[in-house]
């Protein structure tokens, strides 16, 4: 894309009955907040189904990209419908003790949902390599150190406070694959778009039971 196209926008039309598990006006309410704060692209107008907002220019992240530190800073059959409500009911009860405040969160932080550009650095607008221990901890220290420093408390980062992120993290990931299984059936149903969905829910269902166990035998540091 040529950088002097500066009147490029971009239009996004929502999916097929995606407002059944997306709230439209809680995520319009959430871009203006995020746009105030310099935190999102500037948004020009929204409609019925879409927004119309800034294009950004740069270029989409793979998992090499994510990788690189100078970035990263800046099948089985689908479960029945009382296996995912008792897995929901056990992830809420086990989830809650983690200690975990309750944030504003992106969920759909895939690669090409991050734009890079070289002058401005790192635009998220909207991953399935699965990030050895060693790369998580190293992005985990480098959001501990921009955090604090945001908040003024220095950049200095204990082990303890890793290792405590790293065990929240993984163990909230769960959360992440069974959110967007759920999706992904609510698409499969009512989406016009080309897509097999409901391959899709298997494979985030899958992943969900394969990390299970291994996930929350994580212990919190003491």
């Amino acid at each position: 894309m040529d950088e002097k196209m500066d009147d490029v926008v971009l239009v996004r039309i929502y999916g097929n009955k995606t407002e059944l598990l997306v709230d439209r006006e809680e995520e319009v309410k959430s871009f203006r907040v995020l746009q105030a704060h310099g935190c999102a692209p500037q948004l020009y107008c929204t409609f019925s189904n879409g927004l119309c907002y800034e294009f950004m220019q740069g270029e989409a992240l793979d998992p090499e990209h994510v990788c690189n530190p100078e970035i990263f800073r800046f099948l089985h059959d689908v479960p029945s419908r009382q296996i995912l409500q008792d897995e929901m009911a056990w992830m809420k009860e086990r989830l809650s003790n983690l200690g975990s405040p309750v944030v504003l969160c992106h969920n759909d932080l895939l690669c090409k949902n991050i734009i890079y550009n070289g002058k401005q650095g790192v635009s998220e607008v909207d991953y399935s390599l699965y990030p050895s221990r060693k790369l998580q901890e190293q992005w985990l220290r480098s959001y501990l150190e921009a955090y604090k420093e945001y908040k003024g408390f220095g950049t200095d980062v204990t082990e303890k406070e890793v290792e405590l992120l790293y065990v929240q993290v993984n163990q909230f990931a769960l959360a992440s694959h069974f959110f967007w299984g759920l999706w992904a059936l609510i698409q499969a149903k009512y989406s016009t778009i080309d897509f097999d969905f409901l391959g899709y829910a298997v494979v985030r269902f899958n992943q969900y039971f394969k990390m299970k166990n291994e996930v929350m035998a994580l212990k919190l540091p003491e």
